[in-house]
């Protein structure tokens, strides 16, 4: 699939991820999301990571100590990047069936 919006190639990845027990970058950064991504409809595990903002930030500093706040950051605004524009989207449709 094609990403549409922006941060949907990590959304979907993480949703993947997720599906298959992995603890992934993507993973995790969905599990933060999970509340606001639930109510796009988007369909998760019930059981998700316990302190996914903590086992994020320590997931990147494995990598890379002295950028970690950077990328964590990065990350987390391509999470709202996508639940923006996913609502945008979402909104749009509403409006057009009910004008139809």
């Amino acid at each position: 699939m094609d990403a549409v919006l922006p941060g949907e190639d990590v959304i979907e990845a993480g949703l993947q991820d997720l599906l298959a027990g992995r603890e992934t970058i993507a993973a995790l950064l969905v599990a933060i999301g999970s509340p606001r991504l639930r109510r796009l409809g988007l369909e998760l595990p019930e059981q998700l990571p316990q302190n996914p903002e903590h086992r994020l930030y320590d997931l990147l500093s494995q990598d890379d100590p002295d950028s970690a706040h950077s990328r964590y950051n990065a990350f987390i605004r391509r999470l709202v990047s996508y639940e923006r524009a996913a609502e945008r989207e979402d909104s749009a449709m509403r409006l057009q069936r009910g004008y139809d």
